[in-house]
Parts: C-alpha cells; sequence; structure tokens
C-alpha cells in the first residue's frame, strides 16, 4: 500500500498537476473559441523563398485549439529545395485527406497560436535530407480518409514523430506537449530509429518510455510526456514543455 501511495503521489505531482495548471492558465487566456474566429495567416517567421536560395527544413510546433492547447500541440514540417520559388509544408489533419500540401501558410499561426521551430537545417545538409524526408512522408501508414484519431493516435504528430524517426539526421524529438508522437505506426509496441541512436518502447501510445541521445530519457502516460535530456540539458514536464539550458 505504500508502494502504491508513493506512486500514485509521484503521478500527481509530476504529471497531473502541471497539466492541471497549464488547464488553468488556458481557460483564463484570451483565445479563439472557434476555428473560424482563429488567426491562420503567416506569422512572418520564415522569410521569402526567393531571399534564400538554399535548401531549408523547418520542424514547426503550435498550441492547438480549444482546451486541447492547455496540453497539446500540433506539429508540421516545411522543406524547400534550393533556389525553389515556394515551400512545402507538410500537415496531418482530421478531416478530408490526412497529409495535407501547402493547406497553410508554412509558418501560420495554428489556432492563433504562433508557431515555434522545433528545428531547422539548411544548405547542403538540408538539401540531402529532404528526399529522404519526402520518402518517409510518403510512406506514412495512415495518410487515407478516416486515418486520424485525436487521442492518443495517429494523429499530426504521430506522422511528423514517425519522419523525425525515419530521418534521424535532424536530430530532435518532438515537444513534450506533442500528445500522440509516441504512437506508433501500425500499433507497433517496440521501434528502433534508423541510426539505432533511440529506442521506443510504448502501449498504442498510452504507456511507454523513450530512450536514447535524441530523447533522453523519458515516461510516457497517457499521452504525457515528463523525462530529462542529457545532451542539450533540460528538464521534460507534461503540458509545459522543456526548460533548460
Amino acid at each position: 500500500m505504500k508502494l502504491l501511495r508513493n506512486v500514485l503521489v509521484l503521478f500527481l505531482v509530476i504529471y497531473l498537476m502541471p497539466a492541471l495548471a497549464s488547464a488553468g492558465y488556458w481557460y483564463i487566456k484570451d483565445r479563439p473559441h472557434s476555428w473560424r474566429e482563429a488567426n491562420w495567416k503567416s506569422a512572418g517567421i520564415l522569410p521569402a523563398a526567393k531571399d534564400t536560395p538554399q535548401a531549408t527544413i523547418h520542424i514547426f510546433s503550435a498550441a492547438t485549439g480549444g482546451m486541447k492547447g492547455a496540453v497539446a500541440s500540433h506539429a508540421w514540417i516545411v522543406t524547400k529545395e534550393a533556389n525553389a520559388a515556394g515551400y512545402n509544408r507538410y500537415d496531418k489533419v482530421g478531416w478530408g485527406t490526412p497529409v495535407r500540401k501547402n493547406g497553410y501558410a508554412p509558418d501560420a499561426y495554428w489556432y492563433s497560436n504562433t508557431p515555434r521551430v522545433v528545428v531547422s537545417v539548411s544548405g547542403d545538409e538540408a538539401a540531402r535530407l529532404i528526399p529522404k524526408i519526402e520518402k518517409a512522408i510518403a510512406d506514412y501508414p495512415y495518410a487515407t480518409p478516416g486515418a486520424y484519431r485525436i487521442w492518443p493516435g495517429p494523429n499530426s504528430n504521430t506522422f511528423v514523430a514517425h519522419v523525425l524517426r525515419s530521418v534521424p539526421e535532424l536530430g530532435v524529438v518532438l515537444p513534450p506537449d506533442a500528445v500522440g508522437r509516441d504512437y506508433l505506426p501500425e500499433g507497433k509496441l517496440f521501434a528502433l530509429d534508423a541510426d539505432g541512436k533511440d529506442v521506443h518502447a510504448t502501449l498504442y501510445g498510452l504507456f511507454g518510455v523513450s530512450a536514447g541521445l535524441r530523447s533522453g530519457l523519458e515516461l510516457h502516460i497517457m499521452g504525457l510526456v515528463a523525462g530529462v535530456d542529457l545532451m542539450r540539458p533540460a528538464i521534460k514536464i507534461p503540458a509545459i514543455g522543456r526548460i533548460g539550458i
């Protein structure tokens, strides 16, 4: 009984309290109440494509809409080949054809929430990785209508996490509030990144663990992520995100 009590206390402190605190803040925050009221225009983060002749890759993430935004974010992928006239944006959404290309401006607000850059790559390295990203997108197994589930996945973050695991040279994992990122495609319980430097074990995105050079050590409970990152010193707090140097 004492062990069970200690586990419940740890769950409350590590997972539930940050989520409740974030929900309280989100409830009183001024935010749109529907997608019709939201700002979906460019946030002005990326320069015009013509002003950046080199190839570029960007992974973006932004808080999602409604009360879900208190604990969850939406991620997407942006690429631009060298000397291209424009960017290509790839999202997975919950309506119509799930994997959308250029459905929004590459750096658009998401439900009025400002995007944050998860990682950017440019130059020769970006040019080398773009074909690998496009192949990972083409290989994503949940790209047909109806192949979307908001929780625990497969959702928008499941899609981007699949690409990041397939192209580990991008060097990052999605932030802790990217609910759905730990749902492994095709119901797998275990996955090893393409370069073997990160491992993932999960029970359909509900409970799991990730460990490695990119993930650090993470524990996943009901889509909420807590952990530590030793390579890029930080702690990962459910619903809050990374806090570190």
